[in-house]
């Protein structure tokens, strides 16, 4: 059995209790929510104030609670003359249209003036510290056969899978480093791809601490997927204030700023976004092209070297006080900057596992030029590939073999032909015009260049 989010769901419907099913469970009492009841009285007050008249329903649908609940809390304002009915839909209470008194319209414009978020009912902080904790390690084994099945488009040295298969199912850092063009992203994207085929994961839509909403759930970053009714089956009613998505993949690069790791205070809301690996937790977090931010090495170095060691981060309100959560999640540096120049002993000994993702060998690059041949329909020719090499590999006492070229050269290929009318080809002259045109070399003797392009 498959969910629609494409995890396997046959073990999970044997389970007799999943761990996260206490803190899951439906309440229709608003002491049981775990947060302040005023601090869920502001929200009520506040979409009456956004929409005039609200029904039952909307409430229920809005704030991610019971309609029970809902019903109790209108019914209790109602006797406190802050709430009117405006509206009777049908037999009973749940089915009521609720508008504000003069008095109730006092009250919510103090709530507005408090914050001015609407959205579902924020969780305790302590909660989402738990359900962080029990959802990593959840994750179920990753094999072998998945992560070689998801790389083997790639040619990779020997039993390289057996590195990056074994940070997967630790949960906790790798760092990719090596010459660009060689499949660190894509090698990441795959890490990516494997933890969002397991079982998926719960986040509130938004958290509380000391009156203050912090907004979790990003629908730019978080995919939500309805799994399979036989899995859900096992959490009963359940809390809606809770999402389920595909474990995260965030990934930044050169637009990473030390803001990004705070909270991000949101004047006009007066709501608190929450951090890139608040976001990521569950999942994982991939910083692309490490060295290369607008913030220095040495800077988030020093920002992680703490939570790396302790699974543990600090974040902190305006006001100055300080909000512990969970750092989990597969943490991928990648680079193509020498390592030992980005960061000391001390931070790497942080970093579990690192692989270094070399360019081929002239064996691997002939395997990937019949590769993308055949992705892209073009004959392959030796003796164009011979050329390549002798002329511009073995003849440059700079240029490397990269993983990118075979598809970038091939690409370019394709581009002139598809100008000039002619049949993609890999003979020497197509090689010496294709190479002309993606290779930078301005010192480069060109005397060797076939005579066809002079």
């Amino acid at each position: 059995m498959v969910a629609r989010s494409g995890f396997d769901l046959r073990s999970q419907s044997s389970m007799s209790s999943h761990p996260m099913k206490p803190l899951l469970g439906q309440t229709n009492d608003i002491e049981e929510l775990g947060i302040p009841p005023a601090l869920v009285q502001d929200l009520f007050y506040r979409l009456l104030l956004q929409e005039r008249e609200v029904s039952v329903a909307r409430f229920a649908d809005v704030l991610k609670v019971s309609a029970r609940l809902a019903d109790v809390l209108l019914a209790k304002m109602k006797l406190d003359n802050l709430v009117e009915v405006a509206r009777t839909g049908g037999l009973n209470s749940l089915s009521y249209i609720y508008r504000l008194t003069e008095a109730g319209e006092a009250k919510a414009k103090d709530a507005a003036e408090r914050s001015q978020y609407i959205g579902p009912v924020p969780v305790n902080t302590d909660i989402y510290g738990e359900s962080v904790n029990i959802q990593s390690q959840t994750v179920g084994k990753i094999t072998p056969d998945r992560v070689k099945k998801a790389m083997e488009h790639l040619i990779l040295p020997p039993n390289f899978d057996r590195r990056v298969g074994a940070a997967l199912n630790a949960g906790s850092s790798l760092f990719l480093y090596g010459p660009p063009g060689n499949g660190k992203t894509t090698i990441a994207e795959i890490c990516a791809d494997l933890l969002a085929g397991t079982e998926p994961i719960f986040i509130p839509y938004a958290i509380t601490t000391g009156g203050h909403v912090i907004r979790v759930f990003d629908a730019l970053k978080h995919e939500e997927v309805e799994p399979d009714e036989e899995w859900l089956a096992q959490f009963g009613r359940r809390d809606m204030r809770w999402a389920i998505i595909k474990r995260p993949a965030i990934m930044v690069g050169g637009e990473l700023e030390m803001a990004n790791l705070e909270l991000r205070y949101e004047p006009v809301g007066k709501i608190y976004e929450a951090p890139l690996q608040m976001k990521a937790n569950g999942g994982m977090f991939l910083i692309d092209d490490f060295g290369r931010q607008q913030i220095s090495p040495t800077e988030l170095l020093n920002r992680w070297i703490v939570p790396l060691e302790t699974r543990i981060d600090f974040v902190s309100l305006r006001s100055g006080q300080a909000i512990e959560f969970p750092f989990k999640q597969l943490l991928i540096f990648s680079t193509n900057l020498d390592p030992s120049e980005l960061a000391d002993d001390a931070f790497l000994r942080r970093i579990q596992i690192k692989v270094e993702v070399k360019g081929p060998d002239e064996k691997m690059f002939y395997e990937l030029f019949k590769i993308f041949c055949k992705i892209y329909k073009v004959e392959f020719d030796k003796e164009g590939f011979i050329h390549l090499l002798k002329n511009w590999f073995r003849n440059s006492s700079s240029r490397q073999m990269q993983g990118a070229q075979p598809r970038d050269i091939l690409k370019t290929i394709l581009a002139i032909c598809k100008y000039t009318g002619e049949e993609p080809n890999m003979g020497p002259a197509m090689i010496d015009e294709a190479c002309e045109c993606f290779f930078v070399d301005m010192d480069r003797e060109k005397t060797w260049v076939a005579k066809t392009n002079s």
